[in-house]
């Protein structure tokens, strides 16, 4: 199984001098195992997957996590959407209140944007999600809720060697009232148990972290303590917050690593990372 991040800003991308090291792209992440070709969100970074993509390609499945407007702002711009001869399948999370479909058609609507869901050459195959299990070809993909504002999933990717759990938008702190010592209790804790690699959500430190509880999103130090809950092998935190410069994430990575006792890999996402598991 190869990996490779298209994209790993969170909310807003960030693009400038202060940020070329880790990137300014917002979430997209390749998967590919044979000839199954699999994308983790639709953020900015899909647009360059998109015109990079190996022509030969002609089945794709978009697996979203939720549809906040950084985990699919790119999807319009996904070349191969405007492609007769390519298959795309859209996977996302259900909701009680609407459709997958008609929230995707918000989206390509105006004023958000000029091309309407309708108008697309082949239109695009929805699948919804919840707590569910699945195959796209030799891969096994767990599918189930975490906590974020609105429904939003979190993926577990197995090809029976080794597992890729993702987890871009996620707060942990709101899932046990004992994190990180209950991880029954623990949002995401199936999805990561073990994983070889696991990307998850990083955005703050502790202190800003204090002023944004609610938000939906984690601090490093969560992070990595859910990392070692989890006992994975590699931990990349993910969803730079778009304010960070590359050197503040930097510190906040020293910072929440201090005095820790880690038997695994801590490390900022990069966008351009490749990994094969």
């Amino acid at each position: 199984m190869k990996i490779k991040i298209w994209g790993c800003r969170g909310s807003l991308p960030a693009p400038g001098p202060e940020t070329v090291i880790y990137g300014g792209n917002t979430s997209c992440v390749q998967v590919t195992h044979g000839d199954t070709f699999i994308i983790l969100d639709a953020g900015s970074g899909i647009q360059r997957l998109g015109k990079y993509l190996n022509p030969k390609v002609r089945e794709i499945h978009i697996l979203l996590t939720h549809l906040h407007i950084d985990h699919m702002m790119g999807l319009g711009f996904f070349q191969p959407l405007y492609n007769p001869d390519v298959t795309v399948h859209i996977w996302g999370p259900s909701s009680g209140k609407e459709s997958l479909l008609n929230r995707l058609r918000r989206y390509f609507s105006p004023p958000l944007f000029p091309v309407m869901f309708s108008e697309l050459p082949n239109h695009p195959i929805i699948h919804e999600l919840g707590y569910d299990n699945f195959e796209l070809g030799a891969l096994k993909i767990h599918s189930e809720y975490v906590c974020h504002p609105g429904p939003t999933l979190g993926y577990r990717i197995s090809d029976g060697k080794g597992v890729l759990a993702y987890m871009p938008d996620h707060e942990l702190s709101l899932g046990s009232a004992n994190f990180p010592n209950d991880p029954e209790w623990t949002s995401g804790f199936e999805i990561a148990n073990s994983a070889d690699l696991l990307l998850h959500d990083g955005s703050y430190n502790a202190k800003e972290y204090a002023t944004k509880i609610g938000w939906g999103h984690s601090s490093v130090r969560d992070a990595v303590a859910f990392g070692k809950m989890c006992k994975v092998k590699k931990l990349a935190i993910f969803h730079h917050e778009p304010m960070h410069s590359d050197h503040q994430l930097e510190h906040i990575l020293h910072t929440s690593l201090r005095n820790q006792d880690l038997d695994f890999e801590v490390f900022l996402c990069t966008e351009g990372d490749e990994f094969e598991i």
